[in-house]
């Protein structure tokens, strides 16, 4: 996948993500005392039944959703001190739920972008540069040929891969991918997923925080993992420390033995989920 070379960053710059003391409240909490932080070079997966609090969290990380207490930093910028609109230009973001959003008469060209603008919907002629740079991502991700089509046209797996490109044309430091898996077949989830480690193996790419409820989504070049688990952080750390049977098991709140194969983790379920504790 191409991309640039990025500058040597400052020990502070190198961080990404940083979360301290994060709760949010709606009647009842929602999340509860979350600590986080990413560094430059580190891919995380997110990993959490439906309701931990997955999508809220990214919610927060891209100023879409304001927290009732803690300190948020991204990029070094801390939220309520930042332009949240110039910090997207920064951001890449990535969901099924952004389908909708998506103008479907949109071209595949005019969607990729639009990520330039951080808007939905092309509003304003690009450069001639900014078309040759979005052709080349759509060549690159195998959508040349579909560059003139109508977004309402494309499969569910070319509309994700053109919601990769869209996300990666202002070449953000952070790519955030939620559930983008979500609804594929199995064929166009493989590819989709090849993408994705092409992406976490380039050092000159940017930070993969990537959500998701299937493990075996998760590709080899994902290094950390942060589990959730209503609403708390259960544990957070190298891949290898938390995709434990014992860690995993309360996160998805059902007996299971993980293990790794070929790179990919893999679970089974070990026992009854009734008669999980």
């Amino acid at each position: 996948m191409k991309t640039e070379d990025s500058p040597s960053l400052s020990p502070e710059a190198s961080i990404i993500v940083s979360l301290k003391g994060v709760n949010l409240w709606r009647n009842r909490p929602l999340l509860e005392n979350v600590n986080w932080t990413v560094t430059r070079g580190q891919h995380w997966a997110v990993l959490g039944r439906n309701g931990a609090g997955k999508t809220l969290l990214l919610r927060i990380l891209t100023g879409y959703l304001w927290p009732s207490g803690g300190e948020v930093r991204v990029m070094a910028e801390r939220f309520g001190r930042v332009d949240l609109r110039e910090l997207r230009r920064g951001l890449g973001w990535v969901s099924a739920a952004l389908v909708e959003k998506i103008p479907g008469l949109d071209t595949a060209l005019e969607v990729v972008l639009s990520g330039a603008y951080a808007t939905f919907g092309l509003h304003q002629k690009p450069s001639p540069e900014l078309v040759r740079r979005a052709e080349a991502f759509l060549e690159d991700l195998g959508l040349e040929s579909l560059k003139n089509q109508k977004f309402v046209h494309l499969s569910s797996g070319e509309k994700q891969r053109v919601l990769l490109a869209r996300s990666l044309l202002p070449r953000p430091r952070l790519l955030i991918l939620d559930e983008p898996c979500a609804g594929l077949d199995l064929a166009a989830r493989e590819k989709y997923l090849a993408l994705v480690a092409r992406l976490t193996a380039d050092p000159a790419g940017p930070t993969l925080i990537m959500v998701t409820h299937r493990v075996e989504e998760i590709t080899p070049g994902f290094t950390h993992g942060l589990l959730l688990h209503r609403g708390r952080v259960l544990a957070a750390g190298p891949l290898a420390e938390v995709m434990t049977d014992r860690l995993l098991s309360r996160t998805l709140e059902i007996p299971l033995s993980v293990f790794n194969q070929n790179g990919r983790w893999r679970v089974e379920i070990s026992g009854p989920a009734a008669d999980f504790g």
